[in-house]
């Protein structure tokens, strides 16, 4: 395979990204017009919000199964146009019925997606799309646009760009570690092994998900801004996402990845600290920008971490192993935070609700030193980059 046609085959795959960080954030940022249009209660909503995570889990296995027969780039051209029309008929659904049967598809094809994209990783890409998402968001809450008129323009767009780009997908390249002449055993980890950052996966998971699902409605619902205010928490959010992993990267080559791990999740806990007990919606975006730059680091070191780990136990096939069996605990945050602040919150308060993920992420310090001499991606030169980017967002963190 040329240089060229894998450069390509690199640029619509972050393209997709892209296009996936869009679409995302035009929805979760704009919960609290979803729920108004089709008059979602309260009580209702967490199990809308968690039937997302639990169908694309599905999705996600089921994809798994479908390419050992058909190529991944298959899956994915189709997946990706699904969830953008699956977007579309979010905004322009006539009841409860329909936009139930819209976040079901939207759910199956965004797993389709994260398996399909194989763990290949373009952080940068994926925040990009969630800064232009949130930003077109803001645009269409500013302006008043009914949820149809906001999404079609996006989907009309992204839409043909996506199966055009889709012809430049390249199915198969051996990570960098196959090439490097790792050859292991191909035995898999020791569950035991990997717990610690199976729990750090899932309680960063159920931080990212509280601010994907309930910033906007905690700004309106809470802190009583406008309804375009509160599309700005999830854009300041990935901004400062993006921003944090490569302040990350700086500090895990100086400090080491457990340093910085522990830096990242009291950075997150004093953000949903401020986000609980915010005055005002100056204080609450203060919190999100906080939460932005503690959360982003901790999944990528993570992934990395397993990822080295399972190297040195199996080599390549131990690594993937390894980062597969860690990429389930992300749809077990997801399954968990997704309704987890909805339930707390109507059941007692939301601000109450915000407590929940902050001390979650603070029993992350306690995990911290289970990423001593675990520093880089996978560390000795044993790099797997397309480890490093799984789950929602292929997503998200």
């Amino acid at each position: 395979m040329t240089d060229t046609r894998m450069r390509q085959g690199r640029a619509a795959l972050a393209f997709s990204f892209l296009v996936q960080g869009v679409a995302f954030a035009l929805l979760v940022t704009r919960i609290p017009a979803i729920q108004d249009r089709y008059g979602i209660s309260d009580a209702l909503l967490p199990a809308f919000l968690a039937a997302v995570p639990v169908l694309a889990g599905v999705g996600s296995v089921v994809t798994e199964r479908v390419v050992r027969r058909v190529a991944p780039s298959l899956v994915l051209r189709w997946a990706q146009p699904v969830v953008l029309l699956a977007l579309l008929a979010v905004g322009v659904g006539q009841g409860m019925i329909q936009v139930a049967l819209a976040l079901a598809v939207f759910g199956l094809a965004v797993g389709a997606l994260d398996a399909s994209m194989n763990m290949l990783g373009f952080h940068a890409a994926y925040s990009l799309g969630g800064i232009a998402g949130a930003s077109l968001a803001w645009l269409g809450a500013h302006g008043g646009w009914a949820l149809g008129v906001s999404y079609a323009p996006v989907v009309g767009v992204l839409l043909p760009l996506a199966l055009v780009g889709s012809r430049w997908y390249v199915d198969a390249a051996a990570g960098p570690a196959v090439e490097a002449g790792g050859k292991g055993n191909g035995r898999g980890v020791a569950f035991a092994v990997l717990l610690p950052f199976c729990l750090v996966m899932s309680f960063a998971y159920i931080g990212d998900s509280t601010v994907s699902n309930w910033s906007a409605k905690y700004l309106q619902d809470v802190l009583g801004s406008s309804e375009q205010t509160a599309t700005v928490p999830y854009n300041v959010y990935m901004v400062m996402t993006l921003l944090g992993r490569t302040l990350g990267d700086l500090g895990v080559r100086r400090f080491g990845a457990a340093a910085v791990v522990r830096a990242g999740a009291v950075l997150a806990a004093a953000g949903f600290a401020l986000v609980a007990g915010a005055p005002g919606v100056a204080a609450g975006m203060a919190g999100f920008t906080l939460l932005g730059l503690g959360l982003c680091v901790l999944v990528p070191q993570t992934f990395a971490a397993a990822g080295r780990i399972g190297f040195e136990k199996g080599g390549p096939a131990g690594s993937d192993a390894a980062v597969a069996r860690l990429n389930v605990f992300n749809y077990v945050g997801f399954l968990v935070g997704s309704p987890l602040v909805g339930v707390i919150g109507d059941a007692w308060s939301y601000r109450g609700a915000m407590l929940v993920p902050m001390v979650l992420v603070l029993v992350t310090v306690g995990y911290a030193r289970s990423f001593e001499g675990t520093g880089g991606r996978y560390g000795d030169g044993h790099e797997r980059a397309r480890a490093a980017d799984v789950g929602r967002d292929g997503h998200r963190l």
